[in-house]
């Protein structure tokens, strides 16, 4: 029987009145009334499996109980106080915990804010304080916010830049490294990571090497189609940055607090950087955001040139806490991993019966699969990827795509593995039914995505 979504298109309605359209990326008519674990239900009754997670920022689930005491517990006291003027117990064991679980044997600090955008912004002022230096390398196809500085650090879609520039000036983008469109035809056998030439020849002609503060990169470049470099590729353009006295910054907005299998995905790569951008998943949905870095690089800025007054709030520090003991009690890094493994060998014995599969990638529960009009040339097939979300979400499960029709599969680390098994079934009987022209066109006036 299908899905009824009356009154939630109803409330739609009412949304289309008065919210900025401009502010939301339309994918089906879904309006949540309450979600627990990896479920949501909306305003008809109707029950979907959360493949998306609210864009990876849920990695403890919806309504997590743990989550609900703590943010409970720490109200009864009181509920904020600006840290800009006074000090607060939640914030100090937060910022503990945070130095105890980033990479790095060293002296570290922590400063709070209240959203992956603004943490970037800090990034960039935390690494121009310490460097003296100007010019940051961000890479093309990069999402880190909507901040004037995120923003000039981001190139993902037009539609963030229109009418609105100049965005921050001597910001400089390089190419993100991409193994299945590589765009000097090598495999991984005979690949000599010549893809990281694009970088050298910029130090060497445009890009004085003495003048840059920073690199701040993606370990995974998420909503540029959850894209995975070469380990060889992130240790040559570290070392790089070792040599030329040049901070070398993970940003792990998306991919940290377990989403890849580890505490923060740059450890898959056995790096140690500088400074590590922290949002999302850091508070389980309630706002947070946080950089980490050097002791020295922190203390390099004075006060107030980077505060909030809500950024570290008792409530955000109180749920953070507790998402980290979530992760650590219930071996959530592990079970990423393990479930990760499981679904990306599902979706790698789609690929083998599907031709609208191109590519299967990704690290734990952060997965993409790229969808594409024929595997020769590898062009991607949003149209593809719009009929078959459209249809998850008709047979209950939440899932979006990215780039150009990659599907993005990033479910809460705490999906059962019968939820997860669900899921799969349902994302290749839409699959299926793809393949056999059974989506009808219609779809595509519902589902815009990027």
């Amino acid at each position: 029987m299908a899905l009824q979504f009356t009154k939630s298109k109803e409330i739609i309605s009412r949304d289309n009145k008065v919210y900025s359209k401009f502010a939301r990326i339309p994918y089906y008519p879904l309006v949540i009334k309450r979600g627990y674990g990896a479920i949501i239900e909306d305003y008809d009754g109707n029950k979907f499996i959360d493949l998306l997670s609210a864009a990876s920022s849920l990695n403890t689930g919806h309504s997590n109980p743990r989550i609900i005491k703590a943010i409970k517990d720490q109200m009864e006291n009181f509920i904020s106080y600006t840290a800009a003027y006074t000090y607060s117990e939640p914030l100090v064991k937060l910022a503990e915990e945070i130095i105890k679980i980033t990479p790095g044997d060293f002296d570290k600090k922590v400063v709070f804010g209240l959203s992956g955008s603004d943490a970037n912004d800090g990034m960039i002022k935390f690494a121009r304080g310490f460097t003296g230096k100007k010019k940051i390398i961000s890479f093309l196809g990069a999402y880190h916010g909507s901040t004037y500085g995120a923003l000039s650090l981001t190139t993902l879609s037009l539609n963030m830049r229109r009418k609105i520039g100049p965005t921050l000036s001597e910001v400089e983008h390089i190419k993100y490294p991409n193994c299945y469109r590589c765009p000097y035809n090598c495999s991984k056998d005979t690949c000599n990571i010549e893809c990281l030439n694009d970088f050298i020849n910029a130090l060497s002609t445009y890009l004085p090497p003495e003048e840059i503060a920073a690199v701040v990169m993606e370990p995974i470049a998420g909503d540029a189609g959850l894209i995975v470099p070469p380990i060889k590729y992130m240790k040559a353009i570290y070392d790089i940055c070792k040599r030329n006295n040049i901070l070398f910054v993970s940003e792990e907005v998306q991919q940290g607090f377990g989403r890849t299998g580890k505490w923060f995905c740059i450890e898959h790569f056995d790096i140690v950087p500088d400074m590590i951008v922290m949002g999302k998943s850091i508070a389980s949905g309630v706002p947070l955001s946080a950089v980490v870095a050097r002791k020295e690089i922190m203390d390099s800025l004075e006060a107030p040139a980077h505060l909030f007054t809500m950024s570290g709030n008792s409530l955000s520090c109180s749920a953070a806490i507790e998402t980290i003991n979530i992760i650590r009690d219930e071996c959530l890094l592990k079970k990423s991993r393990d479930l990760g493994n499981y679904a990306k060998k599902r979706f790698e014995d789609m690929k083998n019966k599907y031709e609208v599969i191109g590519d299967v990638r990704g690290l734990g529960l952060s997965i993409g699969i790229d969808l594409v009009k024929d595997r020769k040339t590898k062009l991607g097939n949003r149209k593809a990827a719009s009929k078959i979300c459209y249809r998850c979400f008709e047979k209950g499960v939440i899932l979006i795509f990215l780039a150009d029709g990659v599907l993005r599969f990033q479910p809460p680390l705490v999906i059962t593995k019968d939820e997860l098994k669900t899921a799969i079934d349902i994302i290749e009987e839409s699959i299926k039914e793809y393949t056999n022209d059974k989506i009808p066109d219609e779809i595509l006036e519902i589902v815009k995505g990027w």
